[in-house]
C-alpha cells in the first residue's frame, strides 16, 4: 500500500535548521525552495523542514506531540560525534530491546538516537 513516506517539521529559522540537520546531524540535502522548506535524507527517513510565515498552520516546536529517532550501530560513538558538534542530550532510556538518548533542534523538536540490542 505505503512505497515511502516522510515527516515535516516546523521550523523558526529554516537556514538555522538546515545547518542543524544537515552540519550536525550529518544528513543530505536533498533541495531548498524558496527559502520556506528543505528537505534532508536520512537512510530509510525524508524529513521536509517548512519554514511557515504568519500566524496560520503548526507551529515549531509548541506541539511535543511528535518525534524523530535515528538508528545507530554504536550508541556512545554517535553521542560523542554530535557532542562534539554542540548537541545537549536530555536523557538516556535502556530497555531490555534499546537504548536510547534524547535531545532537542534548534526550535525544541524531539529527536532521539536509539541502538537496538
Amino acid at each position: 500500500m505505503f512505497k515511502s513516506g516522510n515527516v515535516t517539521v516546523m521550523v523558526a529559522d529554516l537556514k538555522k535548521a538546515v545547518k542543524f540537520y544537515v552540519e550536525t546531524l550529518g544528513l543530505k540535502l536533498q533541495h531548498e525552495m524558496d527559502g520556506h522548506f528543505a528537505q534532508v535524507e536520512a537512510p530509510g527517513l525524508t524529513i521536509g523542514l517548512l519554514h511557515l510565515a504568519g500566524e496560520h498552520g503548526s507551529q515549531p516546536g509548541k506541539s511535543g506531540s511528535m518525534s524523530i529517532g535515528f538508528e545507530v550501530q554504536e550508541l556512545e560513538s554517535a553521542i560523542e560525534t554530535l557532542k562534539s558538534r554542540g548537541v545537549e542530550f536530555l536523557d538516556s532510556t535502556e530497555g531490555k530491546a534499546a537504548q536510547l538518548v534524547h535531545f532537542n533542534d534548534p526550535d525544541g523538536n524531539t529527536l532521539y538516537l536509539i541502538c537496538n540490542r
